[in-house]
């Protein structure tokens, strides 16, 4: 069973995703870290930036969430609120498991 408000809390509130030492949201945190990513790279032109963010945040995802579901695909697919064949695919793509 999922809870239903989940979503709506947590846009409310984002300090589910603050770890104790950190005030930061999850969203601060990526945003900052992009801005240390486009200093870096000065006035280089970038591509497949949503690609590299999406895979820096979703295979550590998966792989916490399979973790506390003791590896049940069926569970962590239901959590993450994917098809149990996505999570499949995405295991395969990350070489999780």
């Amino acid at each position: 069973m999922c809870i239903v408000n989940a979503h709506s809390e947590f846009k409310k509130d984002n300090k589910f995703m603050s770890q104790p030492n950190n005030s930061k949201s999850l969203s601060e945190q990526v945003t900052q870290t992009l801005e240390v990513y486009f200093n870096t790279l000065q006035d280089e032109p970038t591509c497949d930036l949503y690609e590299m963010v999406i895979q820096q945040v979703e295979k550590p995802l998966i792989e916490f969430v399979l973790l506390k579901h003791n590896l049940n695909q069926t569970q962590t697919a239901q959590t993450l609120g994917i098809n149990r064949n996505t999570l499949r695919k995405k295991m395969k793509k990350y070489n999780i498991i």
